[in-house]
This record gives structure tokens, sequence and C-alpha cells, in this order.
């Protein structure tokens, strides 16, 4: 296959998917790094062979300077993309397994550790088809924490985040949204049953946003906000089924919407208040939901299954 990258410059509304093409018999999270680039339908314009990664691509974000941020948590590398279409070079950020980013508005970047712990809870029968990087030097996967950087990688301050493990036991801040104050930090463990909340500016965690009781079936999956400051989240449930969810300030769903089949898992940057954006992580789906009819009113697909870990819409 020819990896030539025919990325175009970004134009207002375009959406973006990191879609890694999975084709390293060894690993199933392993392969060619790609992100493919959409119109504002779902319209094919182009893709990016990204340089230096080997794992999934995901936790896709625009900067407010409109530079696509991207991470492979397992190789530690965080990818920026120029508004050109070209990859930047990387900034030496710390060799964490960071996979998801919030602009605060003093400038820095609010990075989230996908990893949590050194331990693998999976039952032997659905053993985790990678391997998970230790720390340099450490025998952990990591902490879980948040991370205030400046854009070339400096840190500013480590946040000593709770996370809850998620089902697999190693999952730790993989979503994050921060709250339109500033200061807030909202974020999950996917697979998890709480959404926590944390004070960035006083450097202390605060009472959950959400939690759900372990016999619920009840997961956290994503996280974000609309244009207009609604939170929105992508709930999993074992017997119901996945579903949109729109929040209030105290964690409570004023709004919610099925979604047909599972894997429903991503939960993209939009610049319109009446669509979200979603991920199907089991097919490969991108899908542009209307939250005024409830339906999905557009789609791609990437060819990749369990493989679409981000997406992100090109405000200009």
């Amino acid at each position: 296959m020819t990896k030539t990258s025919t990325i175009q410059r970004f134009e207002p509304g375009d959406i973006f998917a990191g879609a890694t093409l999975l084709n390293n018999p060894d690993d199933d999270h392993a392969g060619d790094g790609r992100i493919i680039q959409y119109d504002g339908d779902l319209n094919e314009k182009g893709v990016l062979w990204t340089e230096g990664t080997t794992h999934l691509l995901g936790g896709l974000k625009f900067a407010p300077d409109g530079t696509l941020w991207a991470f492979d948590s397992q190789a530690y590398k965080v990818l920026r993309i120029s508004p050109e279409g070209k990859q930047l070079p990387y900034a030496d950020f710390p060799k964490r397994s960071f996979s998801n980013v919030n602009f605060a508005p003093d400038g820095t970047a609010i990075l989230g550790e996908h990893l949590v712990g050194a331990e693998i809870k999976l039952p032997p029968d659905r053993p985790l088809g990678t391997k998970l990087p230790f720390l340099p030097g450490e025998e952990r996967f990591g902490d879980g924490h948040v991370f205030r950087c400046t854009v070339n990688g400096d840190v500013v301050q480590e946040y000593a985040t709770k996370t809850h493990g998620g089902m697999p036991g190693f999952l730790g801040v993989t979503g994050s949204a921060l709250a339109p104050d500033g200061k807030t930090l909202i974020y999950l463990s996917e697979l998890g049953t709480q959404v926590f909340r944390y004070d960035l500016e006083n450097d202390k965690q605060l009472p959950d946003l959400i939690s759900y009781a372990k016999e619920s079936g009840m997961m956290a999956m994503a996280i974000g906000y609309l244009p207009n400051e609604t939170l929105m989240m992508i709930r999993g449930n074992f017997r119901e089924g996945p579903k949109i969810l729109m929040l209030d300030g105290e964690g409570n769903s004023t709004r919610e919407y099925s979604m047909e089949g599972s894997g429903w898992a991503a939960l993209g940057q939009t610049i319109d208040n009446d669509y979200a954006l979603l991920g199907n992580f089991f097919t490969g789906i991108v899908a542009k939901f209307d939250l005024n009819s409830g339906e999905i009113v557009a789609r791609a697909e990437t060819g990749v299954e369990r493989a679409l870990a981000g997406i992100a819409q090109f405000p200009g």
C-alpha cells in the first residue's frame, strides 16, 4: 500500500479522525499512524500519514491557534499538525501516556495521562492484545495524573488526580473537558463508573460530578462541551446500550439519545450546537448526529475496526 499524504489546508468545518492502520500482526493496537480529513458532510478530502508514531492515534483537538493536536499514548508522542496540513516537529513533553488535552485561558495545555498503575485486570479469556509500556526506569504504566505544560512541553504543574482504572484496571485520565470557568477539569476513566472534577486553580480534587453504582452496568465513555457550553457525555450500559447525555452543572441528564449497536466511544470537538460528532471504536464509523432529530445524518467509514480513537472539527 502506497502511503502518500494527501491532506489539504484546513478549511472551517473540516472534520478529522484518528484511525491508525492496524497492520502489525503481533499487536492489535499498532500500525501506521493515520489522520483522515473530511469535509463538514463527512466526504473524504485527504489523509495524513504520521511520522514517529507506532500505535493508536487519539484525543484529537484544535488549539486556539488552529493547530490540531493528537496523541499516541503508547509511544509517548504528542502530535501537532499545522493548519497547512504539516506535521510539526515533536516538542519535549514528558515521557508520559498523554491521550487528551484542553487549552487553558493562560495559554498552557492541560494534558491527561491515559495509563495508571501496573496491573492489567482483564480475565484470561480476554487478554490485552498489546504490550503497555512502563514509565522510563519504573515498573508502572503511569500515575493517571494531569499535567499543565507550555506548548513547548515544559511542565508548569502536575496534579495528583484521582482515577478509576475502568474495567481493565489501567485506565487513568482517558478523556477530559475544561469547564467554562477555565479552572475546573471534568474528566473520566473510560469504562469506569465515575465522572470526576478537579480544581486546577486550587490544586484539589472536587466531589464527583457523577457516580454510578457498580451493579447499574453504567460506564462513562467520553465527555465534551458543545460551543454553547452544554456538557455532553457518552454513557455505556451493559443492559440498555449506549446513550448520549446532555448534562447540567450538577451532572443531571437533561436530554438523552439512545444509540443503535455498541462501540460508540469517541465524542468529537464540534463547532455547531446542533450536532455531535461520534466515533464507533468497534466498526470504525465516524458519524454526524443531529441533536434536534436524534438521527445520524452523515457517516464515513474509516475502513479499520478498533482503531478510531479521536475526532475533531476545525473551527477556522
